[in-house]
């Protein structure tokens, strides 16, 4: 009987595959050509191709060549792109709830991150749907740390730089202003000539993304200490979705989701090769004392209420707290 199924689903997917009909599909990525994530995506794109007996092309705009992702998002919303890799930045153009996984000081972990994605995946997806955008993998940049031309490690430190934030979101902005912060919005694809020119002293981003796009060698002081993680998701509009054979739907995700497990453990095992790297090259990290990080916390909590709304919805926030909660009373008994 279980054989007779499988040759019957088997059979409905490639008559699906042989009626498909030809689609391309046009994919931004800031990730830069030859990266990790590039490479994931393209090894995505070739099972997808396979998938549907070669009657779809995924054209990967890599490196930002589609503009910052913002761009992306807009692009998408027209039509001129149909999907994109994302990271919170875009995602919280779409539906800026995600941007609740990333509040400062929040979580703690891979292990914290993991636990609470999962268990919020569900509502974030539906979310993302309701704007009109399939999830196709839930992906990770990394931990996002400070970079400066002058380390960045207490809280004092803040007032010596000007830190680059994401253009457009004011209140980022409005709280790094509470903190006595210089902030200087700016969108990620002028980043290397807002360091070359003085506009920006410093700026939070991942390692692999630094050295990816070479940031670090304007700022080549790094403090150790994890400010927030960085969440990513590949994402298709549903417009371009639904243009898909609905019989190999099930077979396209189950392929994302595999992309969606390789970006996150080839993010965790390169974003320490990648700090060895920049260190070998002139990057200098800088170890954020216990008391730094209890003092970071604490002012990061503090700044919580000038965040919360739109993007990070108190009662999101409360469930993740829950989750954090759960998790941690876990690991403290040994389970």
């Amino acid at each position: 009987m279980k054989h007779a199924v499988l040759v019957a689903v088997t059979l409905a997917t490639l008559g699906a595959a042989a009626q498909a009909q030809d689609v391309q599909i046009k994919l931004g990525t800031l990730a830069p050509e030859g990266s990790p994530w590039h490479s994931i995506l393209r090894d995505m794109s070739e099972e997808w191709k396979t998938t549907m007996g070669g009657k779809l092309s995924l054209k990967i705009f890599a490196g930002g060549v589609a503009g910052d992702e913002p761009d992306m998002v807009r692009k998408m919303r027209v039509g001129q792109l149909h999907a994109a890799a994302l990271t919170g930045v875009g995602l919280s153009e779409i539906a800026p709830e995600v941007m609740a996984l990333q509040l400062p000081m929040l979580i703690r972990s891979d292990e914290e991150l993991d636990y609470v994605r999962e268990k919020l995946a569900p509502e974030l997806e539906a979310r993302l749907l309701k704007q009109g955008f399939v999830v196709v993998n839930w992906g990770e940049a990394g931990w996002v740390h400070f970079f400066g031309q002058v380390p960045v490690v207490s809280m004092d430190d803040l007032k010596k730089v000007k830190l680059m934030v994401w253009s457009g979101n004011a209140g980022e902005l409005a709280a790094w202003k509470n903190v006595g912060a210089n902030p200087v919005p700016l969108p990620v694809t002028e980043m290397h000539a807002g360091l070359k020119s003085g506009l920006i002293t410093a700026f939070a981003t991942t390692p692999l993304a630094a050295l990816s796009f070479q940031w670090f060698g304007s700022a080549p002081e790094m403090s150790d200490m994890k400010w927030a993680p960085l969440i990513g998701a590949t994402v298709v509009t549903e417009k371009q979705w639904n243009a898909l054979p609905e019989a190999l739907r099930p077979a396209l995700l189950k392929s994302g989701e595999k992309a969606g497990t390789l970006f996150r453990s080839e993010t965790r095992k390169r974003s320490e090769e990648a700090v060895d790297a920049m260190k070998k090259i002139r990057l200098t990290v800088h170890h954020a004392s216990a008391e730094d990080v209890a003092r970071w916390e604490k002012q990061a909590r503090l700044s919580w209420p000038k965040l919360m709304g739109k993007s990070y919805p108190p009662e999101l926030v409360a469930k993740i707290e829950a989750h954090l909660a759960e998790f941690r009373a876990r690991k403290a008994q040994g389970n």
